[in-house]
C-alpha cells in the first residue's frame, strides 16, 4: 500500500482502484475530490467512489479487498435507503475510503463519461459535471447543495443543462426541480 501515515486517504483510493481495475470493475470518485476536480476546492480527509456493481456481488469484492491488505467493513442499507450498501475499506493509520454500490436513481451512463486524470502516476475516474451536480442534488444536504451551485457557477457556459437535467430526473422529480432553481439563480447572477 501507498500509505505511510494519517491523512492520506486518497493514496488509499489509488490502492483502491487498482484492485477494481483488476476486476474491471466501472466506479467514478465522487466527494470532496470530486468538488475540487470541478473547481470547488474544500478540505475533506475522505475519498469516495461510487461502483457500477450489485450488493450481491459485493462480499466477493470484500474478500479480495481483505487479502490486498485492506481492512474492510460492508454495510447494507435498508430497503428505503438510497444507497444498498456501503464497502468501507480502512488501513493500519486510520485512512478511509467508502465504496458506494447501488446508488438508486444512478444514471449507468454516468460511468462512461468520468472525466480521467492523473494522480501519483496513476489513473483515477471521477465522475463528471452533470453527473456530479446531479448527484450533489440528490444528496440534498447543505453543503451537498452548496456544492453543486458552486459548480454550476464555476462551470458557466461549460455545462450541459440537459444532461445535468436528465440525469437529476433520474434521482426524481424532486430534484430535477431543485436543480432547476440552481441553475436558474446562478444564470440570473451572471
Amino acid at each position: 500500500m501507498r500509505t505511510t501515515r494519517a491523512g492520506q486517504s486518497a493514496l488509499l483510493l489509488l490502492d483502491a482502484v487498482g484492485v477494481l481495475a483488476a476486476r474491471k470493475i466501472p466506479y467514478a470518485v465522487i466527494g470532496a475530490m470530486a468538488a475540487s476536480v470541478h473547481g470547488i476546492v474544500r478540505a475533506s480527509m475522505d475519498a469516495d467512489a461510487v461502483l457500477s456493481l450489485t450488493i450481491q456481488e459485493t462480499p466477493s469484492l470484500e474478500r479480495e479487498f481483505r487479502a490486498a491488505g485492506f481492512q474492510t467493513e460492508l454495510r447494507r442499507g435498508d430497503p428505503d435507503d438510497p444507497i444498498a450498501g456501503v464497502l468501507s475499506l480502512t488501513d493500519i493509520y486510520g485512512n478511509r475510503v467508502d465504496l458506494l454500490v447501488g446508488l438508486r436513481g444512478l444514471d449507468p451512463g454516468a460511468f462512461s463519461r468520468t472525466v480521467e486524470l492523473i494522480f501519483h502516476e496513476a489513473e483515477l475516474r471521477v465522475v463528471g459535471l452533470e453527473d456530479f451536480i446531479a448527484m450533489k442534488v440528490f444528496a440534498g444536504g447543505p453543503q451537498d447543495l452548496a456544492d453543486a451551485h458552486a459548480a454550476i457557477a464555476v462551470a458557466g457556459d461549460r455545462l450541459n443543462q440537459a444532461l445535468a437535467m436528465a440525469s437529476a430526473r433520474r434521482f426524481g422529480r424532486d430534484v430535477a426541480e431543485t436543480l432547476e432553481r440552481l441553475i436558474a439563480e446562478s444564470s440570473a447572477k451572471t
